[in-house]
């Protein structure tokens, strides 16, 4: 999927979204700081962070649907601030909960989105038809809203914000509470669109959602904390091997593993444990003298080797340096 991802991406000159210094205060709480960001036509730009981190603030601000206190923003070369009407045209946004009607059918929600974007005649006719087929609409199309299944419910609301043909489409938790399968559908989707030119940015806090992207800014606390690739982030970001342990008894394994110097976090990992090492630790010898160790305390080891990095590590790596995250000395 790399060689896919990096052949979508524009020139970086291409930008459809351009944000600088941007701020945004509510009384004394400052929700995001002078945050800067770049998103290019046909990239999948993902904003990664924990609820409260500032994603949805950002992405209100960046499509000006929410006043900035400071900062300045260009959607295709146009300045939201000053020409919020224009910009807004060329905007397909997609909000975390759903914004339909519930009480209008699949079609006649549509029509209505077609109306307020000045679709008419045979344009309109012709944008919901796509909508209905591309997005698999088109037997549920007499469904109400309301009846619809939460998946059918995020393709009525992208379908419905990509009508006028935008050139940025926002996606904000665009999978929140959808089943796998869909989550998978949805996001074959958003590569099918970006592979057309769309620009897109979107917020997540799925670690595996994140990873599909081309671009990530990890958030916290209203600041991009780290930026870049989810590969260049796998290799730049993250200090200390990793090791993945399986025991017979997993939680006496880990609390005997936690009392390692050597040992900076022990993470319960799908039955097994995720052991973070601490920066310079040899993992290869630390694994001969925990095997050792383990034969004389009696404890069954299964399982252990060095583990590959994934982007929940990488995150968590992140907040520690930022001091969010309490690490044992």
């Amino acid at each position: 999927m790399g060689q896919q991802t990096e052949a979508r991406v524009s020139a970086p000159d291409a930008a459809v979204i351009r944000a600088r210094g941007l701020s945004r205060r509510f009384g004394p709480f400052l929700a995001v700081e002078a945050l800067d960001l770049v998103v290019s036509r046909g990239e999948v730009f993902g904003l990664l962070g924990a609820n409260g981190a500032g994603k949805t603030t950002t992405i209100r601000m960046l499509c000006g649907t929410l006043p900035l206190t400071a900062g300045d923003i260009r959607v295709v070369g146009i300045d939201m601030v000053r020409h919020a009407r224009r910009a807004r045209a060329h905007i397909g946004y997609v909000s975390q909960r759903f914004a339909l009607y519930e009480d209008l059918t699949v079609e006649e929600n549509l029509r209505l989105q077609a109306g307020l974007y000045g679709l008419t005649g045979a344009r309109r006719r012709e944008r919901i038809l796509w909508a209905l087929e591309q997005l698999e609409l088109a037997p549920r199309r007499r469904h109400r809203a309301r009846d619809l299944p939460l998946g059918y419910k995020k393709r009525l609301a992208l379908g419905a914000a990509l009508l006028h043909e935008p050139q940025v489409l926002f996606l904000d938790e665009p999978t929140s509470g959808v089943d796998p399968l869909a989550r998978q559908t949805f996001w074959e989707m958003i590569y099918s669109l970006a592979e057309g030119g769309i620009g897109i940015l979107a917020t997540t806090h799925y670690m595996d959602e994140a990873a599909f992207c081309d671009r990530l800014a990890l958030m916290h606390a209203g600041r991009i904390a780290a930026e870049g690739s989810p590969d260049d982030l796998l290799e730049r970001r993250l200090e200390g091997a990793i090791l993945t342990l399986r025991a017979l008894d997993c939680a006496r394994c880990a609390q005997w593993l936690g009392q390692w110097v050597e040992v900076r976090e022990v993470i319960p990992h799908a039955g097994r444990l995720r052991a973070r090492l601490q920066p310079g630790v040899e993992p290869e010898a630390l694994m001969r003298r925990l095997r050792a160790a383990a034969d004389q305390k009696g404890i069954a080891i299964c399982e252990l080797a060095v583990a590959a990095p994934e982007l929940e590590d990488v995150f968590v790596s992140v907040l520690e340096e930022a001091g969010a995250v309490e690490t044992r000395p």
